[in-house]
């Protein structure tokens, strides 16, 4: 338990216990390796007056006590300065750079990947009053429409296989990204793993694919956490398939 009370805000769509944001797991597997417990708060898009004390409207934002931090790799470090006697997230100091190489290759290189696989199945998660935001603002981001981003889905999964392949090599020779236990550096990818599983039907891992097993590894991490995270209904993610 933490010395002071911890409060995390996390992305949800339209049903509150769905929580899928990249960004949320990172930090949710981050508290949980420190052994930290948090009162977890639903918020969405169209929430921002309720994270503005942060002075910014993205989440995750934690609360400890008398500070607020967003972005989950300030919240990292914040975690690990804060309660430097509870396993450290790292390793070492040296360790820290490294970690943050991989969490910028995590959000530059493998978030787009995925989402030009789940981000339809992502939009169809929200909430109404969340959809016309979401859809704008990545539509603009990407520079097309949600439906075309997707497809053919078939040619995005093969690339997203082809991004993950230093992964792919380093996990070979050793069960974690970070060596013979998991750790920020693992959290970091892993939690774009946990968005498209939250949110969408589609298999991005082959049963026989190393990673499928270091995925199988942390969904087990933690007395289970991620592997009893909510996930959206088969119903509701299975009925679309792009080709």
């Amino acid at each position: 338990m933490s010395s002071a009370p911890l409060t995390l805000y996390e992305l949800a769509g339209a049903d509150p216990e769905l929580r899928f944001s990249p960004h949320c797991w990172k930090t949710r597997m981050a508290l949980a390796h420190k052994g930290l417990e948090s009162q977890r708060i639903a918020w969405r898009f169209s929430d921002k007056a309720r994270i503005a004390f942060s002075r910014q409207g993205a989440v995750p934002v934690l609360v400890d006590g008398d500070q607020s931090i967003s972005d989950s790799w300030r919240i990292a470090l914040h975690l690990e300065q804060r309660y430097p006697e509870r396993p450290s997230l790292f390793g070492s100091r040296d360790a820290i750079a490294l970690s943050g190489f991989i969490n910028r290759w995590a959000d530059s290189m493998l978030l787009p990947a995925v989402a030009r696989v789940i981000l339809l199945d992502v939009y169809e998660q929200l909430a109404d009053e969340d959809r016309e935001y979401f859809r704008s603002s990545r539509e603009a981001h990407f520079g097309t429409s949600l439906e075309q981003l997707v497809a053919p889905q078939a040619k995005h999964l093969e690339q997203l296989r082809q991004v993950l392949t230093p992964l792919r090599q380093t996990l070979k020779g050793q069960p974690f990204l970070a060596g013979e236990a998991p750790a920020y550096a693992d959290y970091c990818v892993f939690g774009m793993f946990m968005w498209a599983r939250c949110t969408s039907g589609e298999e991005l891992l082959a049963p026989n694919d190393v990673l499928h097993a270091w995925r199988e590894r942390l969904l087990d991490a933690f007395a289970g956490l991620a592997r009893a995270a909510t996930l959206a209904s088969p119903l509701e993610t299975g009925a679309r398939h792009v080709q």
